[in-house]
């Protein structure tokens, strides 16, 4: 491998636009006291005078799975990109835990935090195998060079194994994963972030353009990790919701126009008026 390529490697690790790489701070060190590990309240933000969202306000519990759904344009990835810094609201208030001001955070802190997230193109290192994708995701802030030649301890070999056997990779685990299928690059993805152990995990259209097979293997995936870590999945497939979902939040004009149960959302008449019609 060339240094350039190294160093473009080393690059992508530090940037805050693909998984995150670190800690600021323990998991024992989040305040979940109030019973909530995320939160938003009364969140604006627009765009050359348009509002793309809307005095949005929105709680996440500990280990809670929630669904948000909704029609284009509703606010759903704008929301996330508020969540991870990529994006800053015009006003409003964004914490992670009780005491965690996220606003007060950029991207590549945000992450260290213990937020990650799953963009809806996934983005791996195609030349480099399943295995090295994962060691690189948990050797964390080292740089791309000692990372490859280093030395794994046994419990972080245990962790990886442990990750390629949730993500069903253990048979790919030497392949490159530029020769992956699409919904096994997803896959990975999800495993990159798992190896760094977040307690909030954003998943943006996990299933789009996947097989049924597939994706009813990312449905398993994500109830497997229900509990384990609080999760957020924007999707438009609604037969894979239906296969994943507790709570529903549903987003139009970046407000919350709706939530409960999917039977209950989708019994409501604003809901089927302004997104999923009769």
């Amino acid at each position: 491998m060339s240094p350039d390529l190294l160093e473009q490697g080393s690059e992508r690790l530090r940037s805050a636009s693909g998984p995150g790489y670190g800690r600021l701070v323990q998991p024992g060190q989040l305040d979940l006291a109030h019973g909530r590990i995320l939160y938003l309240e009364d969140v604006s933000v627009s765009f050359d005078g348009f509002r793309a969202i809307n005095r949005l306000s929105i709680d996440i519990a500990p280990g809670e799975l929630r669904c948000i759904i909704g029609p284009n344009g509703a606010g759903k990835t704008t929301m996330m990109d508020i969540i991870t810094g990529k994006t800053r609201p015009d006003s409003g208030t964004v914490y992670f835990g009780g005491t965690i001001n996220l606003l007060r955070h950029s991207e590549a802190e945000i992450a260290q935090l213990g937020i990650g997230r799953k963009f809806q193109r996934p983005t791996v290192f195609e030349a480099m195998s399943v295995f090295e994708n994962l060691e690189l995701a948990m050797q964390g802030a080292r740089t791309l060079r000692t990372s490859l030649w280093g030395r794994l301890s046994g419990a972080q070999r245990d962790r990886l194994a442990e990750v390629l056997m949730l993500i069903r990779l253990q048979d790919q685990m030497n392949r490159s994963a530029g020769l992956l299928s699409h919904g096994q690059k997803q896959w990975l993805e999800i495993g990159m972030l798992l190896v760094q152990d977040p307690r909030l995990l954003l998943l943006d259209e996990p299933v789009a353009g996947m097989t049924d097979q597939e994706t009813e293997r990312t449905a398993e995936l994500i109830l497997t990790l229900k509990g384990r870590h609080s999760i957020i999945v924007v999707e438009h497939d609604m037969g894979f919701i239906d296969r994943i979902a507790e709570k529903v939040t549903v987003l139009a004009e970046g407000a919350v126009l709706a939530e409960g149960t999917l039977a209950q959302v989708q019994a409501n008449d604003r809901v089927i008026e302004v997104y999923l019609g009769r």
